[in-house]
């Protein structure tokens, strides 16, 4: 009975055992004990039993020399005890070794069942993976906004690949960056950084096929510029009124960074008119402001109203490298009369150009420069000026009496330091124009004079900046 009592114990922490790999150790070492204990227990049942059976072997004789002496009466009783005693003796020993067999099955099994889970390595372990509930494909409410799926599927198909070589017979990839599908004829708007330095454009649509794409038009003062290909059928985008963008509302960006093609982050409109320079060209623009990630390959995509309006042109020369999280899209609503000019004429009407390379002439940068070049430093009168590397030959500029290494201090009365000065000083004029400019020259004995200019400025078809 003892040993049952301790089989149903046994039983019992089992029971308990589905619980931690900690609580198993800790379980697995009582076993550890109870085994002691057992095996104890089991050698002092089997020490009993053998001295039951010496102390009834005694017995026996003791029974058998009574009869010698006693007569068959006295046999009889005897014979009949005996038979009683030896079956007695036969089911305790029986008892014994069966409680000591099942015990050892047992505690083989629960032992086994311990290490499982004191391990964590459980047999036949399956992980059970379920279907999607059906009737949940429902990506577009009552009002026609999407979900982030229904995006996805709306219009990833009106975002093309597009790839660039340096050498028009290689087919080796130079660069890689993202367009925008505007017509079903093959019309697509992407970036001017995208295009620009390659030779040869390859764009791969949603569908999997390849086209060489031609340049349309460009312009690198706002970083936009329209390809076209030979296609028929394609998807064209739907475009919004990003005068409607609410800030905070949901938006996703949909491009192909590293040439991961279709990829797409979502996030909100972080902030409105944010007039924000290109790192290349200083230019100004009005831009959407948007915490969805933009990274170099997603240049030329799309930023997308829950609607599946493109509402924005992505451009990584708008992001900011030094805050994660900042990222800029041109306004559709500033971008549409560009596309449309570069689509019907090839260029930006409005564009003037002066015809001149400078620097900004900076004490703190551009002196080393002018000291290598002049043997002393720049005149403190003339920081802060434009000092002329270049003048084309194509521009009216050139029939003046500026020359290289000469400054310029300012235009129409406007003082002129860099980009951003000069611009302001002839917004709003056109091609055939003329503007006056105030000029300075260094002698080599570092003295300063001054002179006027007058120049007309150039209309300028080129697309550069």
């Amino acid at each position: 009975m003892k040993v049952n009592d301790e089989m149903n114990e046994q039983n019992e922490n089992l029971n308990e055992l589905l619980l931690t790999p900690e609580n198993a150790r800790k379980i697995l070492e009582e076993k550890e004990s109870e085994e002691q204990i057992q095996t104890t227990e089991t050698t002092e049942i089997t020490e009993n039993t053998d001295n039951i059976t010496e102390r009834f072997s005694s017995i026996e004789d003791d029974i058998f020399r009574n009869i010698d002496s006693n007569g068959s009466a006295v046999k009889k009783k005897n014979s009949r005890f005996v038979e009683v005693l030896l079956v007695v003796l036969a089911c305790i020993t029986t008892l014994s070794i069966t409680a000591a067999s099942v015990y050892c099955i047992v505690s083989d099994i629960s032992e086994s069942n311990i290490h499982q889970i004191a391990n964590g390595r459980p047999d036949n372990f399956i992980l059970n993976v379920s279907g999607k509930p059906h009737n949940v494909e429902n990506f577009v409410d009552e009002n026609g906004r999407y979900t982030v799926e229904g995006l996805a599927d709306v219009v990833r198909p009106q975002i093309v690949e597009i790839y660039t070589y340096t050498d028009k017979n290689s087919d080796v990839i130079t660069g890689s960056g993202s367009g925008i599908v505007i017509s079903d004829n093959g019309y697509i708007v992407t970036n001017t950084h995208v295009l620009d330095g390659m030779e040869k454009h390859i764009v791969k649509t949603h569908d999997g096929k390849t086209y060489e794409a031609q340049i349309t038009g460009r312009d690198a003062k706002t970083d936009i510029a329209v390809i076209k290909i030979e296609a028929v059928g394609l998807i064209p985008a739907q475009f919004g009124n990003s005068d409607e963008v609410i800030q905070g509302e949901s938006v996703v960006v949909v491009g192909n960074p590293a040439g991961l093609t279709g990829s797409i982050t979502d996030g909100i409109v972080s902030g409105l008119n944010r007039k924000i320079k290109t790192d290349t060209t200083g230019f100004e623009m009005n831009c959407i402001q948007t915490n969805a990630a933009i990274s170099p390959g997603n240049s030329g995509g799309a930023l997308v109203n829950m609607y599946g309006q493109v509402i924005g042109i992505t451009s990584s020369k708008y992001a900011t490298t030094t805050t994660e999280g900042l990222g800029f899209a041109i306004t559709i609503n500033e971008a549409k009369p560009i596309i449309e000019e570069l689509i019907s004429q090839g260029y930006v009407s409005g564009r003037v150009r002066i015809g001149i390379t400078f620097y900004t002439a900076y004490a703190d940068y551009m002196n080393v420069m002018f000291k290598e070049e002049f043997g002393f430093d720049i005149p403190k009168e003339l920081e802060n000026t434009l000092w002329i590397d270049d003048i084309s030959k194509d521009c009216d500029i050139s029939n003046t009496e500026l020359k290289k290494n000469d400054f310029i201090v300012s235009v129409d009365g406007v003082k002129v330091s860099d980009y951003d000065t000069l611009e302001q000083a002839i917004r709003g004029k056109k091609g055939g124009d003329t503007v006056k400019a105030k000029c300075a020259r260094v002698s080599d004995d570092g003295k300063v004079s001054y002179f006027d200019i007058e120049f007309r400025l150039m209309t300028d078809t080129s697309g550069d900046y």
